[in-house]
């Protein structure tokens, strides 16, 4: 498992005094309300300060104190620690453990690797199969188990074939 998780999005500069707006992807912005410090592009920032409002928060880095600063920000990958994140609710992972999981139909046969989660109402998986890559939604029966310690996801093969493109 990864030590540091991707767990924002810098969208743009916000204000003059170098806060930044960013898009949560974890479950919501509040989940950042507890970190104190941040990678971006393998520098760490403390945190000053983090504004909630659902999917998108609004952080103050110790050393970005103006708008030019925070513009240089605009776009990069923000990552923290994973011991500095809140536990997760049961029956919830972090995307990064689930990259790289084998997905395998409930009859053993296994159908591809899980090459990336797309955040959504109902997230969407996308991976590589021997035909090429296919994506499907995590709508409700496809995915029967995840077990993060094997890196295996266990599907519904009828309810997959059904939401899988």
């Amino acid at each position: 498992m990864e030590d540091k998780l991707n767990v924002a999005i810098v969208l743009k500069p916000q204000g003059i005094r170098g806060e930044v707006k960013v898009k949560a992807l974890c479950d919501s912005a509040e989940d950042l309300k507890g970190l104190k410090r941040v990678f971006i592009d393998g520098v760490e920032y403390g945190v000053l300060g983090v504004r909630a409002q659902g999917e998108t928060g609004y952080i103050s880095l110790k050393g970005i104190f103006d708008r030019n600063a925070a513009e240089h920000l605009r776009g990069k990958d923000i990552f923290a620690l994973r011991d500095d994140m809140p536990p997760l609710p049961e029956d919830r992972f972090y995307i990064a453990d689930l990259t790289g999981c084998a997905v395998v139909a409930s009859s053993g046969e296994e159908i591809g690797e899980v090459v990336s989660v797309t955040p959504a109402r109902t997230d969407i998986y996308t991976i590589t199969t021997t035909k090429g890559e296919v994506s499907f939604a995590a709508a409700e029966g496809v995915i029967e188990e995840i077990d993060v310690q094997s890196k295996k996801i266990t599907v519904n093969e009828k309810r997959f074939k059904e939401v899988s493109v």
